[in-house]
């Protein structure tokens, strides 16, 4: 081939790759979309999809939750004793315990949150609504007038972002708790020193950007491996390399979630 036809080739397939991936993000949004209405309908919680929802949520949250807290604790008492001996060493004892909430509980524990409940729980449930999808199980449901997307793929959609912020706020409030241990002890009087650096920490402009990051890392955790098995291309193909694909689309979209709340934070 020639040096025009390679760079028409080049180009040809560039703007497929751009279109590709402009139409997998546009379906993504469409689905998010449809999950919203769903789930703001009254209908959507009949009482057969009422037990299909509480059957997911408690599958999605109730194993993995008490392995997290787990992990958590020991990062916690770990960092905490890592952060303070630090900081008592180059006499800034008084900034160690801030140190701790913003590195711990504002930023790791929801990015370690999210990411736990996409590899333990909504990742394998994506993986199951796209072998339904692919075996005609949806197509069955449909054909019974019963909605896929209301039966099958809203309870786990919820069920992740339930697992997710659940996830996040017990760890977030094991972590104080276990950082306020390991620094005072079991004396009650430091605690209004306590709080009050709390409050320094988490100022009102602060809990806001940590309520709205958690709740979109609990919704990419959710909505982007549940649009992937809803929309992506059926087959053999799909159960080989559905695991990457929806890895790749919720690792990017955590680590824009989490480029955006550090500027808001920070800058």
């Amino acid at each position: 081939m020639s040096s025009p036809q390679n760079l028409f080739a080049i180009f040809a397939r560039a703007r497929l790759a751009v279109q590709g991936w402009l139409t997998g993000w546009w379906l993504v949004i469409y689905f998010a979309a449809q999950m919203a209405l769903l789930a703001l309908s009254p209908r959507s919680y009949g009482a057969a999809n009422r037990a299909v929802l509480a059957e997911q949520l408690v599958r999605g949250t109730a194993p993995i939750l008490p392995w997290f807290c787990v992990l958590v604790a020991i990062i916690s008492l770990v960092l905490t004793r890592i952060v303070v001996v630090t900081a008592q060493s180059y006499g800034l004892s008084q900034y160690a315990l801030q140190v701790v909430i913003r590195v711990l509980v504002l930023e790791l524990i929801p990015l370690g949150a999210a990411l736990f409940v996409a590899l333990r729980s909504t990742l394998l449930s994506s993986h199951e609504l796209a072998t339904l999808r692919a075996s005609g199980q949806l197509q069955r449901l449909s054909e019974q007038g019963v909605d896929p997307f209301c039966r099958e793929a809203l309870p786990r959609v919820l069920a992740g972002v339930f697992a997710n912020v659940t996830l996040a706020a017990l760890s977030c409030v094991l972590a104080s708790v276990l950082a306020y241990l390991a620094v005072y002890g079991w004396r009650l009087s430091a605690l209004p020193t306590y709080t009050h650096l709390f409050g320094q920490v988490f100022n009102p402009a602060v809990t806001l950007i940590f309520v709205l990051k958690t709740a979109f890392f609990g919704l990419a955790v959710a909505v982007l491996p549940m649009a992937s098995a809803m929309y992506d291309q059926v087959g053999k193909p799909l159960v080989q390399g559905f695991e990457l694909r929806v890895l790749a689309r919720v690792f990017a979209a955590i680590v824009l979630i989490e480029a955006l709340s550090l500027v808001g934070n920070y800058y």
